[in-house]
């Protein structure tokens, strides 16, 4: 299979928070390193006018998202799920179906790695879409299962890596006034 790789741009892009929900990220390995990515993505999305869509699972079990990133999320749709794969959920696929016909990319951060962000970012190639997967802004809750996770992602041809590089990628140059605007959220 032969892939053609280009540089992202912003308006190809839309960020998917995945799960990290207060019960669940206690269990969750490294859990404060997912969360400082997934607050890197949002601000980034933020600036760089990426649209964001999040999912809950099972909110009525597993609550909100954690404090630091529930203040973040005013004004984001998040359908409640209780599918792995968040494109099998209706609300969260009409969302998709929505986003600009620019759109070829779908940035995950969350949780799971091996189970919602894995089924998500096969969802989103059955769509067309191709996941791009944020290393580290994803865990489990137990290392090994998200190593794994991230190791079948890869050998499937989906790409992975650490949010700086997918926001340098994003904002393509420095010095300019959106670069200026990341610059705190990502030293």
């Amino acid at each position: 299979m032969e892939m053609s790789q280009r540089l992202l741009k912003p308006e190809n892009c839309y960020l998917h928070i995945i799960d990290p929900q207060e019960r669940l990220m206690s269990q969750i390995y490294e859990a404060d390193r997912v969360v400082l990515g997934i607050k890197k993505m949002i601000h980034c999305a933020q600036i760089l006018g990426l649209q964001i869509i999040a999912n809950t699972q099972y909110k009525k079990g597993l609550g909100l998202y954690v404090p630091e990133l529930e203040t973040l999320m005013s004004g984001v749709d998040r359908p409640d799920k209780v599918e792995f794969n968040a494109l099998a959920n209706p609300e969260t696929r009409q969302l998709i179906a929505q986003l600009p016909a620019t759109v070829s990319t779908g940035i995950l951060v969350g949780v799971e790695t091996h189970i919602c962000i894995y089924q998500t970012a096969l969802g989103l190639q059955e769509t067309g879409l191709q996941p791009w997967v944020v290393t580290d802004a994803v865990s489990s809750r137990n290392p090994e299962n998200s190593e794994r996770g991230l190791s079948q992602l890869q050998s499937m041809g989906i790409s992975t890596g650490p949010a700086e590089m997918i926001i340098y990628e994003l904002l393509a140059r420095a010095g300019t006034k959106k670069f200026k605007a990341v610059l705190p959220h990502i030293l």
